[in-house]
């Protein structure tokens, strides 16, 4: 298992072993740049043990997984941790991918699952997640930069309260931007559930900042 990533870093997963068996790749695959493969072929690529397949997986894929899981868990540490797990599970049990959704929708359905479970035993996250991006802080007085940290508090201590699948649906709609189906695939549900959980998840998220700021 690779190092443990340092905080802040983005996690590097290992090579698949070259395959000891025949080859397995096809005619499509077979002696084609890996940059040119779409998502099929490079997990083609990677089961026949073509080396740097799963390298390039991890590169096209690792920014959108290590937010996803820095929105669940609100610090770097642990979101290089579980975004190192996502990849190294995703590594072993490649062969299990049936191509029924994209590359990224099972990878965020490894990710959702692992950061789920992880923040069901830790507190509410207490890093700023995305309080400073896209705003224009230079001509913001200090009293402004304090009510607007503040609130991005608030508000990420209130996404934590909410239930596991309207956190998760939440999180997957307004960070992600993923559609009702892409959301339904990552969470193995309906799409009217993916829609009641969104409903519920705003609803239940006012609620708590309104409660927040008597």
């Amino acid at each position: 298992m690779p190092d443990r990533p340092r905080a802040g870093h983005e996690p590097r997963v290992a090579r698949r072993p070259p395959s000891q068996g025949p080859a397995a790749v096809t005619d499509r695959v077979e002696g084609r740049a890996l940059t040119e493969l779409d998502e099929a072929g490079l997990v083609q690529a990677c089961l026949a043990g073509r080396s740097g397949a799963f390298d390039l997986i991890v590169e096209r894929h690792r920014r959108p997984v290590y937010q996803l899981c820095y929105r669940f868990v609100g610090n770097h540490e642990d979101a290089s941790d579980l975004s190192q797990e996502v990849f190294l599970r995703a590594y072993r049990g490649l062969d299990a991918f049936r191509g029924g959704s994209s590359l990224g929708t099972w990878l965020y359905r490894i990710g959702v699952n692992l950061c789920l479970n992880r923040v069901s035993r830790k507190t509410s996250p207490t890093e700023t997640l995305d309080a400073r991006q896209h705003v224009d802080t230079r001509s913001e007085s200090a009293s402004e930069r304090v009510l607007r940290e503040e609130r991005g508090v608030q508000v990420r201590r209130a996404i934590a309260a909410l239930p596991p699948k309207q956190r998760a649906t939440l999180v997957l709609r307004m960070y992600h931007e993923l559609s009702h189906e892409e959301i339904a695939g990552v969470l193995g549900s309906s799409v009217g559930a993916v829609k009641a959980n969104f409903f519920h998840a705003l609803g239940n998220l006012k609620k708590q900042l309104r409660e927040r700021v008597k």
